[in-house]
């Protein structure tokens, strides 16, 4: 739009009122955030409107979709994943400002929007926000030519004059219409990503319905936002499966290790580890006392836009101890443990093995935790002693595969002979006891042992709680390598995690070291020397004078 010069004493009040809003429509066409601004009061009357950077963000890449931009083969940028923090306008940008800015300022009203949530309810509040600015006097003065229908201007349902419609649909429910934008907004509620049932349908349907529902396969858009909830979330089968999205990720306090510019280019605009995305809204008081309130599983994907709390959840990454050295210690005695499932069918756990090795001392061990120093050379020598002898496990292999009965059997059975193993145990459950049955008869005359471990009435996760002291005694090792990385990924993100397998022969393993008295704590370790220690006829000095 061009403006041409003019003196202002020849104007009238009507020849300014119009150019005022020439003015504000130009610059509403040019951004979707200046927009936002000028119609908020409509939206949000009670509640002042505060800018923050990523709302800006966010709308230079609705915009690149609005502007059709392509890449160098062709392709349209027309899917985008973005997760970000409740309270950040998420809901109200993408399905009511978005659509309110496509239709009116772009000139764009026959675009047809398909609005799903979590709940049809949610998907509706949202719709009655936007049906509100529509048929205010402020955007009808604005764009006249976007007016509503008489026969099809309902909550769930309203149409404008030009054929472009707006419909809320709950997550599952897409059916017998197409749209131009798909625009889903939180398809899980906290309470379905606990769900494995509820998960799996959900993104059932976001794979097998979602694309169908599209006007123009090339050109139509879908755009998920949503926190995230668990690693098998809609966002995880977008990015497991890497579905061609560009995704925005935006926690609460930066992570620098896992920022990545989108496919624009764009940056979060962060550069401090820790620093807050929106703090005129959520200073650092406010998220330190939800975060307590919270708990580290829901930081995690709320605040963190991560599945797991930063460093694990029961399991830390941070509490293996990472052997440095390509040579292993000499092992005193060798365990291996097998999760079983033996089904090659995607969809559910594969079969998982892992072997450790249990030795005292060797090379590359640090020493844990403070120690009195006297100058009895006696002393100094039990307490290396002390260092070197206390017994120690590491992770030295492991594997997950989804194997039939016969493949399962082999394969575990060549890990036993090539890593020596002394004993193999296999959880007490119907698939593993026809494995242990079959082992027993077909390689009985192998060295290695076989026991089946009964975990009675404790859950998967009560199982790995028991053993979580350990890892924070310092004592579980793992080289660093492809497939430890996968078992101490697994244990990280445990119980949010799409598999637990690996975690299962974890928990097993651990519980059947300390079980047969193969693996101390520091403290019992202590109790037990100190106890074996001979009296010499002269108690120590005293270490404070009288």
């Amino acid at each position: 739009m061009t403006f041409k010069s003019f003196d202002i004493d020849d104007l009238s009040a009507n020849d300014i009122e119009e150019l005022s809003l020439d003015i504000v429509r130009e610059k509403s066409r040019r951004s979707l955030v200046y927009f936002i601004e000028q119609c908020w009061p409509i939206i949000e009357p009670s509640q002042p409107y505060v800018y923050n950077w990523h709302i800006g963000f966010i709308c230079k890449h609705l915009e690149a979709i609005t502007d059709e931009v392509q890449f160098d083969d062709g392709s349209y940028y027309n899917r985008l994943l973005i997760n970000v923090i409740p309270g950040a306008m998420k809901s109200l940008l993408l399905t009511c400002f978005w659509p309110l800015w496509e239709w009116g300022p772009r000139n764009k009203p026959a675009t047809r929007y398909l609005c799903v949530a979590h709940s049809q309810e949610l998907a509706i509040r949202d719709g009655l926000r936007m049906r509100r600015v529509v048929e205010s006097e402020w955007y009808q003065r604005l764009w006249p030519d976007v007016r509503l229908t008489g026969d099809q201007n309902q909550k769930i349902k309203f149409e404008n004059t030009m054929t472009g419609w707006r419909q809320a649909v709950a997550a599952g429910t897409i059916t017998g219409v197409r749209a131009d934008r798909v625009l889903v907004d939180d398809p899980m509620s906290w309470t379905d990503a606990m769900s494995e049932q509820i998960k799996k349908s959900t993104n059932d349907w976001f794979l097998e319905a979602v694309p169908s529902r599209l006007s123009d396969p090339i050109r139509s858009a879908i755009v998920v936002i949503m926190q995230r909830l668990s690693e098998d979330d809609t966002s995880g089968l977008i990015l497991d499966k890497q579905l061609g999205y560009d995704h925005i990720m935006l926690p609460m306090r930066y992570d620098p290790a896992r920022a990545m510019p989108t496919m624009l280019g764009l940056e979060d605009e962060r550069t401090e580890e820790g620093q807050l995305l929106f703090p005129a809204r959520f200073p650092l008081e406010v998220v330190e006392r939800d975060e307590r309130i919270m708990g580290p599983y829901a930081t995690a994907g709320q605040f963190q836009q991560s599945p797991e709390p930063r460093g694990g959840g029961i399991i830390p990454r941070d509490k293996w101890v990472l052997w440095d050295s390509d040579k292993y210690p000499p092992f005193d005695y060798v365990l291996a443990t097998v999760d079983t499932a033996f089904t090659t069918k995607q969809e559910n756990d594969p079969s998982a093995m892992t072997v450790w090795g249990i030795w005292s001392g060797g090379d590359n061990i640090a020493v844990q935790g403070n120690y009195i120093k006297r100058d009895d050379e006696a002393t100094a020598i039990m307490q290396r002693q002390y260092t070197q002898d206390h017994p120690k496990t590491m992770l030295i292999y492991s594997w997950a595969e989804r194997l039939e009965f016969n493949d399962l059997m082999e394969r575990v059975r060549e890990v036993c002979i090539r890593y020596k193993v002394d004993e193999l145990v296999i959880e007490n459950k119907a698939a593993g006891i026809s494995i242990a049955q079959e082992i027993r008869r077909v390689y009985g005359y192998e060295d290695f042992g076989l026991q089946l471990f009964d975990p009675k009435s404790m859950d998967k996760q009560a199982r790995l709680y028991a053993v979580q002291h350990l890892f924070y005694d310092g004592i579980i090792y793992a080289p660093e390598k492809t497939w430890s990385d996968a078992v101490i990924n697994q244990c990280a993100v445990f119980p949010k995690g799409k598999h637990d397998d690996l975690v299962d022969c974890v928990s097993m393993a651990l519980t059947f070291m300390r079980k047969n008295g193969l693996l101390l704590r520091n403290k019992e370790h202590t109790e037990k020397l100190d106890a074996g220690r001979e009296h010499r006829g002269a108690a120590p000095p005293p270490l404070y004078l009288a």
